[in-house]
């Protein structure tokens, strides 16, 4: 179906890719150092479901739609990138809650399933992986094996798992810098405030990106 040197040679370029921080990457680090290991985790798992979803728009011939509209792709990017801005303006303005949670009152609630979903719609909304998907998947489908829609999504699988393993590494260490924030109130109130102003960046950093077509 696939030969092994092509499937190797994609999970080579897609760690090249995955290692650098980026959106997602950000994100989750966002999430780690506002709510914690267990939200980053979380975040990780929407974010990859919102990943694959691109791999199966590709699989079905969306991507290419993507691709070949500056219009579509510019309204995916500035919806995705409004979407940070405002997660964190909310952060920073909610960062005194962590405070509150650490020392057992009621802070605001933030669900499993809304970090789920804010995860999913970064994953969604990242440019990086649109252009990625969407430009370079299909260069590493072997058209002559045929199934050419599995085979994007066994390469869009291996791109996942790797971005699985990598974003949780991220999450992980930068929940345990949040535990050492947490042992002091005034560090604590400092992590909101930081994740917050991270995303508004990243938000911002997003919106700008263009396109060399």
């Amino acid at each position: 179906m696939m030969s092994t040197d092509r499937l190797l040679a994609f999970a080579a370029l897609s760690f090249l890719l995955i290692v650098v921080p980026g959106p997602s990457v950000l994100f989750v680090i966002g999430r780690a150092l506002a709510h914690g290991r267990r939200a980053a985790l979380t975040t990780v798992v929407g974010n990859t479901l919102g990943a694959y979803l691109l791999v199966v728009a590709v699989a079905l011939g969306v991507g290419s739609l993507v691709e070949r509209s500056v219009l579509v792709f510019t309204a995916l990017k500035l919806a995705g990138a409004a979407y940070l801005v405002y997660l964190g303006v909310k952060a920073w303005r909610e960062r005194g809650s962590l405070r509150a949670a650490f020392a057992g009152e009621e802070g605001v609630p933030h669900s499993g399933l809304r970090t789920l979903w804010e995860g999913f719609a970064v994953g969604v909304a990242n440019p990086k992986t649109i252009v990625f998907f969407a430009a370079v998947l299909p260069q590493f489908v072997d058209r002559e094996q045929g199934h050419v829609t599995s085979q994007m999504l066994l390469l869009g699988l291996v791109f996942n798992l790797i971005a699985v393993a990598s974003d949780s590494v991220w999450g992980l260490v930068a929940s345990t810098a949040r535990d050492w924030f947490a042992r002091s109130p005034r560090r604590l109130s400092a992590v909101g405030g930081v994740g917050g102003l991270t995303m508004i960046g990243l938000g911002v950093t997003v919106a700008v990106t263009g396109r060399k077509d």
